[in-house]
């Protein structure tokens, strides 16, 4: 079992600086973020931290830039608007275990946060040299005299800074890392039944893997978004120009050959001829799509279908959107789902990624969900039993 927050707390963190990884990875229009979430879900370590004393160097990145510096993607909007939920100063380092990094770690008083500069601007970051990774970990880990992992959505890499840092300091666990963590292990060991999945998103290859753990365990398997037409040219309808994995047809064939009683799929969906928030809708039948227009959200009848399926679960797990919820015409399908998912009377959890992101777009209320996970890959790998290298170095 992991050390937690709560047995680091208890050793004392009063003027010792703790390296804190966090997912801070949040989307930017420009220079403005437009959804602050991951951010939100940082500060209860955060707090903990200052609270007791910590001096809190923070790790994090910021999309995919390639191994350099690069303004785009430079933290800053991410350290002004943590400083306006901490009410306080989080100054930006200028680089991320540099000589300025170096000088303001050295600098820092009890309770002080440091925000280091995007991980990812050090090539070593990601690399898949373990002596590069461990020269970055080398130079984060003399920062700090003990590391917290708090960057559930980064657990799945074996990344310098989520899991070669972690080899040499002291560790724990923070408290999302710990939270996602329980909250998964009960969907995979014994939920509560029915226990319903219901999986969107553009391709089907992304979630196989999923798809083919979770269909022994689960009584309903509801699949919307993209993903949906593979499965339905399986069973011999044309999608028109609708997204399709030719490559996966076979193999969804197979899964409705083997699980067909558990897997339910749209009966209506909402087409139009091209992807655009002005192109003319029509709603039809999964049997009746035309050939020159594309599917782009299921219908109402599907929303009441799945939200049939959903009405009697106890446990529900729910990624990826229904359709282009980014779009006014195709949101009503994610909508109404996500509701669904809201009024489940059990443990409900969104799978993080565009889950998370539709949800707070489409101004659904986050309270309504038993967990809003921060991590849809690594959620997803956790759900099929695969070791997640920043999860498995803490046990350590």
């Amino acid at each position: 079992m992991a050390r937690s927050l709560d047995d680091l707390l208890a050793e004392g963190v009063t003027g010792r600086r703790v390296l804190l990884r966090a997912d801070l990875n949040v989307p930017l229009d420009g220079q403005t973020i437009t959804d602050d979430g991951r951010i939100r879900a940082s500060l209860p370590t955060l707090q903990a931290l200052r609270e007791a004393g910590a001096r809190v160097l923070v790790a994090a990145h910021l999309g995919r830039p390639k191994g350099a510096p690069d303004p785009r993607y430079s933290l800053a909007p991410v350290a002004a608007r943590l400083g306006e939920l901490l009410d306080a100063e989080v100054p930006l380092a200028a680089d991320v275990a540099g000589d300025d990094a170096r000088a303001r770690a050295a600098a820092l008083g009890d309770g002080d946060v440091l925000l280091l500069e995007n991980v990812r601007f050090e090539a070593a970051e990601t690399s898949k040299d373990d002596a590069e990774r461990g020269e970055l970990a080398d130079r984060l880990a003399a920062l700090a005299d003990v590391y917290v992992d708090d960057a559930f959505g980064a657990v799945h890499r074996r990344h310098a800074s989520v899991y070669d840092v972690a080899r040499r300091l002291p560790h724990a666990a923070g408290r999302l890392v710990a939270a996602e963590r329980d909250v998964l292990t009960r969907l995979t060991t014994d939920p509560a039944r029915p226990y319903v999945v219901v999986l969107g998103g553009s391709k089907v290859s992304d979630k196989l893997g999923v798809i083919e753990a979770l269909l022994p365990r689960v009584d309903r398997l509801l699949v919307g978004g993209g993903m949906c037409f593979t499965f339905l040219a399986a069973q011999g309808h044309g999608v028109g120009t609708s997204l399709l994995e030719a490559d996966q047809v076979d193999t969804c064939r197979r899964l409705l050959a083997e699980a067909g009683d558990r897997i339910v799929l749209p009966v209506d969906v909402v087409v139009a001829p091209e992807f655009s928030a002005d192109a003319p809708t029509t709603t039809v039948g999964v049997d009746a799509i035309p050939g020159d227009q594309m599917g782009l959200d299921v219908g109402p009848r599907t929303v009441e279908l799945f939200g049939r399926e959903l009405g009697g679960a106890r446990t529900v797990f729910w990624n990826g959107p229904m359709g282009v919820f980014e779009l006014a015409p195709f949101q009503a399908g994610t909508r109404g789902v996500a509701e669904a998912v809201a009024a489940v009377d059990g443990l409900s959890v969104v799978g993080g990624g565009d889950s998370a992101a539709a949800v707070r777009q489409l101004g659904l209320d986050e309270a309504a969900y038993g967990h809003i996970s921060t991590g849809g890959g690594a959620s997803l790998e956790f759900l099929e039993g695969r070791e997640l290298p920043g999860l498995a170095v803490l046990e350590d």
